[in-house]
């Protein structure tokens, strides 16, 4: 099993946006991590960044220094990537980069959580539904 851990400013926020982005409920929903279930294999979390600026310590940045700032992406396959695009920009995501085909083959956009995470869908270009 893999899991993707994601800094947030409020839990709750991000997991009711995760929630309607991703179409499912949480795995696991208590307080300091919420957890979905990306594929049989990987999961993606949530957690608090003052949960996790007590475990990393004085030692690094803390993690609400860089809530805004790009520093990794979500790149999800879907189905239907307007769809997703869509509704996550209806759940209150930022439109970063419209849906467009893209040069390495994949039809993709790309938006920002409300934590400016960025998250990407995208679908092979040869499955674009019609």
């Amino acid at each position: 099993m893999v899991e993707f851990i994601l800094y947030v400013s409020d839990q709750n926020s991000s997991k009711h946006f995760y929630q309607a982005v991703l179409e499912q409920e949480p795995v696991l929903d208590v307080p300091g991590m919420t957890e979905f279930l990306l594929s049989e294999d990987c999961k993606l979390g949530l957690m608090p960044n003052h949960g996790i600026a007590r475990i990393l310590g004085d030692g690094l940045p803390h993690p609400r220094l860089g809530v805004g700032i790009p520093r990794s992406e979500l790149y999800l396959f879907v189905d239907d990537v307007h769809a997703r695009y869509n509704r996550a920009v209806a759940a209150g995501a930022v439109a970063v980069n419209p849906v467009y085909p893209r040069d390495w083959g994949d039809l993709a956009g790309y938006v920002a959580d409300p934590d400016g995470h960025i998250i990407a869908f995208a679908q092979k270009m040869d499955t674009e539904p019609k």
